[in-house]
């Protein structure tokens, strides 16, 4: 199954991509509203885990996160080639996870640093801005999880 990996290659390059571009058009800090009172751009830099776990940690954060999405994606690719044919589901979940991982671990290696862009909120709530990366992986967590249940 490890054909899925393509996949995983086009969620970086479109993920890196639209870091470049949130970098290029918009100032640290800057919003721009494209849907009101549920969507902005944002950029952000995101020294933490989600939510921005551990921001403040004083910088050992970024090897341990690092290490771990290496982890994840060395194990991710081993469950891939172990899958059998008729598991298209989980390769793509696993794709898609695979794909944000590495997403965040080049800019965690180059960066020091996550670059986040996507503000969604209503009203004055906002959830914690996020990248395609994080959205790949949060798709790919919700697949397993649908998968999980399609068996029983």
């Amino acid at each position: 199954m490890l054909r899925y990996l393509w996949l995983s290659v086009a969620v970086v390059v479109f993920d890196q991509l639209s870091k470049w571009w949130a970098v290029s058009e918009l100032a640290l800090g800057e919003s721009r509203v494209l849907i009101p009172h549920f969507f902005n751009l944002t950029l952000v830099h995101n020294y933490g885990a989600a939510f921005g776990m551990l921001a403040q940690a004083g910088g050992w954060q970024r090897f341990l996160f690092g290490g771990i999405a290496a982890l994840a994606a060395a194990v991710i690719t081993a469950i891939l080639r172990r899958l059998r044919p008729g598991a298209g589901w989980v390769a793509v979940a696993l794709g898609l996870i695979l794909g944000g991982a590495i997403g965040n671990l080049i800019d965690r290696i180059y960066l020091g640093y996550v670059i986040d862009f996507a503000d969604v909120y209503w009203r004055t709530h906002h959830w914690p801005a996020f990248n395609l990366a994080d959205s790949a992986i949060t798709i790919g967590a919700v697949m397993l999880v649908i998968d999980t249940f399609r068996r029983k």
